[in-house]
């Protein structure tokens, strides 16, 4: 061919590539505001008001502002503590429905400036709106639509007040990337003293048309929160997850704020939805959304965290996780520490994308364009995607590794600029020269992950089996996760059979029974076992792959509860024996008992030192017994005096596992009398009981 005809060529291939139609988009789309929001992914929400001094979740609104006083508040620590973790902004409840404002307002007398915290001069709002520019965060805002404190709830003047607060927040604290709008409206409250209920029409009370005009006008760029945006929508739950399906569009106009026909719409999005409306997935690290000493134990695990990282940015969702900050005015330490952990797994799980400039072929090419080539989807640009013709729907893209690579993890994106379109998918990778299924999944989105066991391949495939025009894909990202090396779970039935769990897949467990440290030459893990007797338990994960082994897990168990029997009054309840079925999960818990006692009979006589005790520990109502008294008896008729009696002190804020001991005593019998409650609640409860024997 001569150089002319090459030129030509050249000129003509060019010529059809950008004669080649881009594809039309499919409504609807994200705005522009939309699209910012969807790339932030992870940030905070922060409860912090009149309820962390109360120890409440819901203030009644007669609570006194003097009540709101931290003695070492600092917002900084809130902004590090947030960007070490990863985290792009941070929503504060500036108002929650107690009415109290975190910011001086000049329209109520109920807010900080009328607090003892900095005598009256503090304003928390601008404290952290500073803290987030030094950190380079985004700031949010939640103002309570409800207010239990104002004498005008339920009235349109109130209207009135709740657009000069919301116009204060947005004009005196600088950029605002989201304004929560909660769908808890309307109730009992204090209402200026009315002390009543009231009840409003939550669909055309706030007058939300003309509210909504307000962010409009003041954050152009702002998102809006509710069950119906009017920009990001509630998920349907505070557990931690989007749906499996989850489409970043709804019919808006269907819903309102506290107004949800079936949470399966927000959990999932609608395929036909009329609007963009992507979900953001709010769950709290603690069981609770304010700052509760007695929950101080319960943060959430980093297994649980990551699942939540995996369920809501995994799903085509948003992450915002709560952090209580406590009475001190600071991210508890508590907290702190498990979020560390969650940060380091991300990253140690996204560090190197096995993808990044692979070969890639796919089974269609738009126009056998250029601009829309597969190679785009690897090569780390979010404004280049690949896309088929139009009218082609079922089509594949295959990354070819050139050689057996070992991955966990499969990251893919739309390019949702011009909708979400695909409905069904499923990935194969290509082991010893066969083709496997490794997943089947419905939505994309604006981002899903998929998580699965080690595999070792030389190709991966991405099939688009259904979608509603032809596909867009942007990105495509392929990794291998390190294992998750925790200790071990280790429980033990009423049986006496030992259960030993890792968190993550084809890891090893190795044991010891005689206290010495575990190690790759202990006895190994592999079903139940019985194990009747008195015995303390080390035992370790281990990855065979990687030489590495978790912390050492250390479990003492007294004799097995295999002969143990309740005697007494709640002798046949079923429910009683879930107090020594070894879950700390399930509990028996009993309303309004003037005193109850708990009669087991051990089987046999044993050599009695103390005994542990471990309250309900679920979050709403739980039973929590403060006083007691502990007998023994020998024929279950006979108790005399008792051996132990007192208080399990600090229980209420410290609902942790309980120690007391006393004198050796022979006995066959045992009684453990729950003589007063812990909680105003009026109930008593356990979770697991057991001896301590000689």
């Amino acid at each position: 061919m001569s150089r002319l005809n090459i030129i030509v060529f050249f000129v003509l291939l060019l010529s059809s590539c950008s004669q080649t139609p881009s594809p039309e988009a499919i409504s609807p789309v994200p705005s522009e505001r939309q699209l910012a929001w969807h790339e932030l992914e992870f940030y905070a929400f922060v409860h912090f008001n009149m309820n962390t001094f109360t120890n409440m979740e819901w203030g009644f609104g007669d609570e006194s502002p003097e009540l709101f006083n931290p003695t070492e508040l600092d917002c900084r620590q809130w902004a590090r503590v947030c960007k070490e973790a990863g985290m792009k902004g941070i929503i504060l409840t500036a108002k929650h429905h107690d009415g109290f404002c975190l910011w001086p307002s000049e329209y109520t007398e109920h807010s900080v400036k009328n607090s003892p915290w900095k005598n009256g001069e503090g304003d928390v709002v601008k404290e952290l709106s500073e803290a987030c520019k030094e950190y380079g965060l985004k700031m949010g805002v939640y103002l309570s639509p409800w207010d239990r404190n104002h004498a005008d709830y339920g009235k349109p003047e109130y209207i009135t007040y709740f657009r000069n607060q919301l116009r204060e927040l947005l004009s005196n604290y600088g950029d605002i990337y989201e304004v929560w709008f909660d769908g808890a409206n309307g109730g009992t409250g204090w209402y200026g003293g009315a002390n009543e209920e009231r009840r409003i029409d939550r669909t055309t009370y706030y007058d939300w048309e003309n509210t909504r005009k307000i962010v409009r006008e003041l954050q152009p760029q702002a998102c809006m929160f509710s069950d119906a945006g009017p920009d990001i929508r509630w998920v349907g739950n505070e557990s931690g997850w989007a749906g499996e399906t989850n489409w970043s569009i709804l019919k808006r106009d269907e819903f309102a704020p506290g107004v949800v026909s079936d949470v399966k719409f927000l959990q999932q999005g609608q395929v036909d939805g009329t609007h963009w409306l992507p979900a953001e997935v709010d769950v709290s690290i603690r069981p609770g959304w304010y700052y509760h000493p007695s929950e101080d134990h319960k943060v959430k695990t980093l297994p649980q965290l990551l699942d939540i990282y995996y369920n809501s940015i995994g799903r085509n969702a948003s992450f915002l996780l709560n952090l209580p900050v406590d009475t001190r005015g600071l991210v508890n330490e508590n907290d702190v520490r498990q979020l560390r952990k969650l940060s380091e797994a991300i990253q140690a799980d996204f560090e190197d994308n096995l993808a990044l400039g692979k070969d890639v072929a796919a089974s269609n090419t738009r126009g056998n364009s250029k601009i829309y080539k597969a190679e785009n989807v690897v090569d780390n640009d979010p404004e280049t995607y690949w896309a088929t013709d139009d009218g082609v729907v079922a089509s594949s893209i295959t990354i070819d590794f050139k050689e057996a690579t070992e991955f966990n993890r499969f990251m893919v994106q739309e390019f949702i600029s011009l909708g979400q379109r695909v409905k069904e998918f499923t990935l194969e990778a290509l082991v010893d020269d066969e083709w496997k299924q490794i997943d089947s999944q419905t939505t994309i989105g604006y981002k899903r992950i998929l998580r699965f066991p080690n595999i070792v391949a030389t190709k991966v495939r991405l099939n688009i089996e259904d979608a509603k025009a032809c596909p867009l894909i942007s990105n495509i990202e392929i990794y291998k996760a390190p294992k998750v090396l925790l200790e071990p779970q280790i429980t033990r039935s009423k049986s006496g059979m030992i259960s030993m769990k890792a968190f993550d897949t084809d890891l090893d467990i190795f044991y010891t029974t005689d206290g010495t440290e575990p190690s790759t030459q202990s006895l190994q893990y592999s079903e139940p076992f019985l194990m009747d007797e008195k015995v303390q338990l080390k035992a370790i994960v281990f990855d065979s792959k990687d030489k590495k082994s978790s912390p050492v897990t250390t479990v003492q168990f007294d004799v097995s509860k295999a002969k143990w029997e309740l005697k007494g009054k709640f002798a046949n309840k079923e429910r009683a024996e879930l107090i020594f079925d070894g879950k700390p999960e399930t509990a028996w818990t009993l309303q309004n008992e003037n005193q109850a006692d708990y009669i087991i009979d051990l089987g046999e006589e044993l050599n009695l030192k103390g005994f542990t005790y471990l309250p309900d520990q679920g979050r709403h109502n739980a039973g929590v017994i403060f006083n007691y008294e502990f007998y023994t008896s020998q024929n279950g008729k006979n108790w005399g005096a008792p051996v132990s009696k007192g208080e399990f002190s600090n229980i209420k804020n410290s609902p942790v596992l309980q120690e007391k001991n006393f004198r050796k005593v022979n006995a066959r019998y045992v009684k453990f009398r729950a003589i007063d409650p812990a909680e105003e609640n009026g109930r008593i409860g356990i979770a697991e009981f057991d001896i301590i024997t000689e």
